[in-house]
């Protein structure tokens, strides 16, 4: 992409307006908390202290916006305190030159690098910076300093304390991501209907997992509606797809194809009623069609083999999920879904073995309640491996996640008897999962978490950080800032380096569009005031109304876009530096031209010292390569010695695959708009490449979906094939990196020389081959020496060989374009 394009691609987006829903009640809970700021501040102490205060609880208010999963008070609280030290520290070297540049450098910085504990903490950091700037020049003496300071902290304690004590719709982001991924889950099932090959995107589920990690008071009063449905929509992905993969489920076509288009519909309109019910703390109101769909007797006579477990399993699933999302008030007046499925058990297959984990006789601890059944048996249970979550266990238990441990797990009751045939042992709603705590460090044990994330950012060469390219680049761009800012015969210097710091992020997208964003939010903002100012002239008192407002308006309108937030934001530092006694026509012009000397700053520092994704697609790939293989040995090794639903390796290397995985898709979308030249890989390439390794985890995810129970007749060419996965893709990601096409040929020769003669390795044996096309489909996508069509031939050749030296059971074969998925 040119740089003419990049710039027009990235003020566009920098401009846009998005169309988001917005949140009256906490904007007017926000507001509040400033008017009470501002309007005690400007009674006891003057505009000065007022001012101060107010830009405490405006930075405090903002902090609560972010997208975080910590506690909104503690947001606030440490928001304010930070940003009164920093005021503080400020005010100390203000009036020594060198010793403030050197104060700035190191705040800077360490804003810059702490961008590595994540986006909100670099948010607030960086905002700490900026208003650093500002807050420092109102005060006059040392005692005046100490007093802004605590005025600014107590800024932050007054918004925190109106989030303790009126609350608005408390636990409700981790409602939403949790309903999101339910949503998800049912957007899944429905596209299966039509493409039984559909992709799925992991991001739900793994915000999601975000929101389920909590601090140990989190834990205790998370709702119960809140505990264990995660994990259940983590072990209903790979039951939908192996129920609808004509690979190891039925036929493309049929009655057989008909009846499971029927159960991924219910399935659509069961989770997406328990996510209503999460988001909005109501019961389930399940539609009565679907329920009709799920306990029809004829799925047990239509569907045989694995597709009938699944539906088993998934009936048991849904189960799970209703009674979870419901709140505890509700349940005992709600139908158990698995009583209405019932009929359908009757038509299962006689069980003669059961492997499941021995079931906890100890009672459940005072307050908990018995968590819905699973029923089903070992030998049918087709839920993935893995689903281990911070909640341990999925029935509305009054555990939580930090505390549980598998005594807390209720004792198991008596399931759905099977009509003719030997009755299916109940089992706790966990008995595929092992309790993981999720736990999170609180703010006082955040601080070495985060100092071990920086120092190994340092630690890293520039080359390979982009967190620390970014704290060198804005480091230098705020002393730079700064220093033309008190250069320049305009006064008010720090809106320069103020600028800077709010717009640039690590990444050149976000600091290009926050850049242009934020002078014509500027320009649109300060015009408005001044308008207004002209207008009214209004005094002390109409001008901290008059900024009150605006910035209730950005706290209601932050989402819609950052363009926006700025004329918002422009216009209510406008009414209150008015209000401490600056005339507007020695702030306007100033802000104007000084916002536009910072902006253009931030983005020549960018094109001087960047960090671009582009050259790093390739090291993304090879690491999500490295991620998906190690995932898939995992899944296969199992096959070889049967452990059960209790292998916790496959949840850890799952959750490393899907880490990278975003880490790849983020790069990619980064990449789109970088003025770079394709190095290695093409846009073409790079999403060809992205969906082969997509349908590679695809894959080994329907084969975690089937894994054995644990005394299971082992396969041992399962464990043959795990090691030339592992070992293959790890020599792979070497040859990706360097630049060579990578081979697969031990994998081929391990499906080649398959002897699985008596051996239950159907389901394993046609998965390898499944994957073995999937890495082939990847070395086409990067191989740009021989014609599509030649590779095209070579490879099917090579996947017919090593098919029919397997033995073609006869099974169904994947549709045609699958592996490209």
């Amino acid at each position: 992409m040119s740089w003419l394009r990049a710039l027009k691609e990235t003020a566009r987006s920098g401009l846009k307006v998005e169309r988001r829903r917005l949140e009256p009640l906490i904007t007017v809970r926000a507001g509040a908390g400033l008017a009470i700021v501002v309007g005690v501040s400007l009674w006891l102490f003057g505009p000065a202290v007022a001012a101060s205060s107010a830009f405490g609880a405006f930075q405090a208010a903002i902090a609560t916006f972010q997208r975080s999963w910590r506690p909104r008070p503690v947001l606030a609280l440490a928001s304010g305190v930070s940003l009164g030290i920093s005021t503080f520290l400020g005010y100390l070297t203000g009036t020594h030159v060198v010793l403030f540049l050197a104060l700035l450098a190191l705040w800077t910085f360490l804003a810059g690098l702490s961008w590595s504990v994540g986006p909100t903490v670099g948010i607030i950091a960086a905002s700490n910076v900026a208003m650093m700037l500002v807050t420092i020049t109102l005060p006059t003496s040392l005692l005046a300093a100490a007093g802004h300071a605590a005025m600014i902290a107590a800024g932050g304690l007054v918004q925190a304390l109106l989030i303790v004590f009126f609350p608005v719709r408390r636990w409700g982001a981790q409602r939403d991501a949790l309903a999101d991924a339910l949503a998800a889950e049912a957007d899944y099932a429905r596209r299966l209907r039509q493409d039984p090959v559909a992709p799925f995107d992991p991001a739900p589920l793994m915000a999601a997992r975000d929101a389920a990690t909590v601090t140990p008071r989190q834990a205790r009063r998370r709702p119960a509606e809140l505990h264990g449905a995660r994990g259940l929509a983590e072990r209903i992905r790979p039951v939908l797809a192996s129920l609808a993969d004509p690979a190891v489920g039925v036929p493309a076509e049929g009655v057989e194809r008909d009846r499971v288009r029927e159960l991924l519909a219910a399935a659509g309109e069961v989770l997406d009623a328990a996510a209503r019910a999460i988001r909005h703390g109501v019961p389930a109101e399940l539609p009565p069609a679907a329920l009709a769909a799920l306990r029809t007797p004829d799925t047990g006579a239509i569907l045989t083999g694995p597709p009938r477990r699944a539906a088993t399993r998934l009936a048991a699933l849904l189960d799970d999920v209703v009674e979870t999302a419901d709140p505890p008030s509700s349940i005992a007046g709600r139908r158990s879904l698995r009583s209405m499925l019932s009929t359908m058990a009757g038509h299962l297959p006689p069980t003669v073995t059961n492997h499941l984990p021995p079931a906890v006789t100890e009672p459940p601890k005072a307050g908990t309640t018995t968590g819905p059944t699973a029923g089903t048996t070992a030998g049918t249970t087709t839920g993935p491996t893995a689903g281990t979550t911070a909640e341990t266990t999925t029935g509305p238990t009054g555990t939580t996640a930090g505390t549980t441990t598998a005594a807390d797990t209720p004792a198991p009751t008596q399931g759905p008897a099977v009509t003719g045939t030997t009755p299916l042992p109940a089992t706790p709603s966990s008995s595929d999962t092992q309790p993981i705590t999720l736990s999170r460090p609180t703010v006082p044990e955040l601080a070495p978490v985060a100092a071990r994330k920086m120092r190994r950012e340092l630690a890293q060469s520039t080359r390979e950080s982009a967190v620390k390219r970014h704290a060198f680049r804005v480091t230098v761009v705020a002393v730079v800032g700064y220093l033309i800012g008190q250069a320049l015969p305009l006064g008010h210097g720090y809106w320069a380096p103020m600028a800077s710091v709010m717009v640039m992020r690590p990444d050149f997208s976000q600091t290009y569009g926050r850049a242009v964003a934020r002078f014509g939010g500027t320009l649109v903002g300060v015009a408005v005031a001044t308008g207004v100012v002209q207008l009214t002239d209004p005094g002390p008192v109409l001008s901290g109304a008059l900024a009150v407002i605006c910035a209730a308006l950005t706290y209601l309108l932050m989402s819609t876009g950052y363009a926006v937030s700025q004329v918002t934001i422009s216009a209510y530092v406008v009414f209150l530096l008015g209000m401490g006694g600056t005339e507007w026509t020695q702030t306007v012009p100033e802000r104007v031209v000084l916002t536009l000397v910072g902006g253009v700053l931030a983005m020549l520092s960018y094109a001087v010292y960047p960090a671009w994704e582009t050259p790093r697609l390739r090291t993304r790939l090879a690491d999500w390569l490295v991620a998906g293989g190690s995932y898939a040995a995992t899944v296969v090794h199992h096959y070889a010695e049967p452990a059960g639903r209790h292998a916790t390796d496959v949840r850890e290397t799952l959750l490393t695959m899907r880490d990278a995985r975003i880490a790849w898709q983020d790069a990619v979308e980064r990449a789109e708009d970088e003025p770079v030249r394709h190095r290695g890989l093409s846009r073409t390439a790079t999403e060809d490449a992205g969906h082969a390794l997509a349908e590679m985890v695809r894959v080994a995810m329907l084969m975690e979906a089937h894994l054995p129970e644990r005394g299971t007749t082992p396969v041992p060419p399962a464990a043959r094939l795990a090691d030339a996965l592992r070992e293959s893709t790890e020599r792979a990601a070497k040859d990706l990196r360097e630049r060579r096409v990578p081979d697969w040929e031990p994998v081929r020769a391990v499906l080649r020389d398959w002897n699985g003669d008596g051996l239950p390795d159907r389901v394993v044996r046609r998965g390898g081959r499944l994957l073995l096309e999937s890495l082939d489909e990847l070395s086409e996508c990067l191989d740009t020496t021989a014609p599509r069509e030649s590779r095209n031939a070579a490879r099917n050749a090579a996947g017919n060989a090593a098919g029919t030296a397997a033995g073609n059971d006869g099974g169904p074969r994947p549709p045609e374009g699958t592996a490209a998925r």
